[in-house]
């Protein structure tokens, strides 16, 4: 299919447009800058209308065991579906929590085309990929948990950094993630004991080792690897007043690495761990130190995790978190233990206009993100957690127009005024910075800038079309613009036409192979046997997976640094 969009107003940070009047020709699934031949050109007129590659979302759980526990515990969930389709296109229901091909439908409809769901156990990575399988028309990709794995904390005990750099490339090759998510370092491990860690430097059980040198040894590895991410955490202490002061310890181990020219860490949902306050009751934003922080550390980025107002489902890898906020809220919950890897948990949440708390942690995500170099960030809900991802026509909009911001601001609990600073913050962003943190950072962030995230001739063609003139705009046009896309197009085809979905493909998946010797994948390969027949419940043979559970697998290759180990 050869498609010209004719006279758009084009956003592409990647390529430093901003707001061009231009023409964007694509032939046989990639931008192009002239067709082989004017013949069966399919013209569409893109005037007044504005032109973004297509959205990538950095951190959102579409897939894997956490949510389909939430689908099954949550029926009530199961109020939203789409009908808004032509053609033959599968059902499906679920408002924070869709069915799988209502999330593809979901997000493409957005003019999103690449997603990341963020915390794989490694033992449960059949499943996941096999959900990924059927969401439709987006590109995906899943990062691996290793922040509370046996093994990690063995070779980090021993500070044997290539025995471990080993480890996480057998792992990350077997189960097909693409980077390194470490989520409550140590935590889930003591939470099995009945505990948590509370600082950095606290002893995980039976393990001699600590949350900080957990960071660090994995920081090292994921080097050593040269992976494309960096580490992608989830630090300790999440959603609990004063846990900013352990965020800005987190955020100070990349000093330790400054010599590196490349981001060495990144902080998830850093909204909820942006805490001040000894409790409850005194609870306040700590956006500016966060903030402050951050401008000192330039190897460190960050996505946001926006609040918002509204019923949702919490789920993460952060067992203890999870039964802390059941016991909070008194509604139900869910914990599952996988073995010697993760323990992840779900529970219903209901963020309140009339709550104190709710109301200054839906300041300090907006607060964090206007206080912030767009490209250090991404927007992101942390879906679910936070606010379901269709929700992010409204973030922009308050992000775009103080006017908007401050009238949800005069309906929430007035402690936003006080302990929050919010009010105080005029900055509006454009349309250029929305389509950088929108598509721009991730793609950097994510060290996948030389294949998505812009509109440059010679990449896939994966493109949104809004309607919206950039010249006459107001929030309600902006929500109802990014809410529903004139044009998706995906790898070259036209999968949303005016808000509806017109067709069905389905998109690539990323993931890593890091490149290391044969004969040190063999002696990691014995090191491991020997554990997994002692304390697995699979062989290590039935562990690694085969790319056919992948949709048009993309294998992104990394040279790595480790010569040899002694086991």
């Amino acid at each position: 299919m050869k498609i010209l969009l004719k006279n758009g107003i084009v956003y592409d940070p990647l390529s430093n447009v901003k707001g061009e009047r231009m023409d964007i020709l694509v032939e046989n699934g990639k931008i192009v800058e002239k067709f082989s031949s004017e013949r069966d050109v399919k013209i569409i007129d893109c005037s007044n209308k504005v032109i973004m590659p297509g959205g990538i979302d950095i951190h959102s759980h579409i897939a894997g065991g956490k949510v389909n526990a939430g689908r099954i515990m949550r029926p009530e969930d199961h109020m939203y579906y789409i009908k808004e389709i032509e053609g033959r296109i599968h059902s499906g229901t679920g408002y924070s929590l869709p069915s799988t091909w209502l999330t593809g439908y979901l997000y493409a409809r957005m003019g999103y085309t690449f997603v990341a769901t963020p915390a794989m156990p490694p033992l449960s990575a059949r499943h996941t990929h096999e959900e990924l399988r059927s969401i439709p028309i987006i590109d995906k990709t899943a990062y691996t948990l290793f922040g509370n794995n046996w093994f990690v904390f063995k070779y980090v005990k021993e500070k044997n950094y290539e025995k471990l750099s080993a480890f996480v490339s057998f792992i990350l090759k077997s189960v097909k993630g693409f980077a390194i998510k470490i989520v409550n370092p140590g935590g889930d491990e003591a939470w099995a004991w009945g505990g948590n860690v509370k600082s950095l430097d606290d002893t995980v059980p039976n393990f001699d080792v600590t949350p900080r040198e957990i960071i660090e040894g994995l920081i090292r590895a994921n080097e050593i690897l040269n992976l494309p991410h960096s580490i992608h955490i989830h630090t300790i202490n999440l959603g609990r007043p004063g846990n900013y002061k352990d965020t800005i310890e987190t955020i100070r181990i990349a000093g330790k690495f400054e010599n590196k020219k490349r981001q060495v860490m990144h902080i998830t949902h850093i909204q909820f761990h942006s805490y001040g306050g000894t409790s409850w009751k005194d609870f306040e934003s700590k956006s500016e130190e966060i903030v402050k922080e951050l401008e000192r550390y330039k190897n460190v980025t960050f996505d946001i995790g926006f609040v918002l107002f509204g019923e949702t489902t919490t789920m993460t890898a952060d067992g203890p978190m999870e039964y802390y906020l059941s016991r909070l809220t008194g509604l139900k919950w869910q914990n599952l233990g996988i073995e010697i890897e993760t323990s992840p948990g779900v529970t219903p949440i209901i963020y309140r206009k009339n709550s104190p708390v709710h109301s200054i942690q839906f300041a300090i995500g907006l607060e964090i993100a206007l206080l912030s170099n767009p490209w250090r960030y991404c927007l992101t809900t942390d879906h679910p957690n936070g606010a379901p991802f269709i929700r992010y026509p409204e973030i922009i909009a308050m992000l775009m127009f103080k006017k908007f911001r401050d009238k949800i601001i005069s309906r929430a609990n007035q402690a936003i005024r006080s302990r929050a600073i919010i009010e105080s913050i005029d900055r509006e962003l454009d349309l250029y910075e929305i389509a950088i943190i929108t598509r721009a950072s991730a793609a950097k962030i994510l060290g996948l800038e030389d294949k998505i995230g812009t509109i440059k001739p010679g990449y896939d063609a994966n493109i949104a079309v809004y309607d919206l003139n950039p010249e006459k705009i107001d929030f309600h046009s902006v929500i109802r613009a990014f809410s529903r896309a004139y044009l998706t197009i995906k790898d070259g085809e036209i999968v949303v036409k005016e808000g509806r979905i017109v067709r069905e493909i389905y998109g690539k998946t990323f993931y890593v192979e890091p490149l290391i010797e044969e004969d040190v994948e063999k002696k990691i390969y014995e090191d491991l046997d020997y554990f997994f027949k002692r304390f697995y419940s699979v062989n290590l043979a039935n562990y690694p997976l085969d790319t056919i559970y992948l949709t048009n697998p993309v294998k992104i290759k990394t040279e790595t640094k480790i010569k040899e180990i002694t086991i």
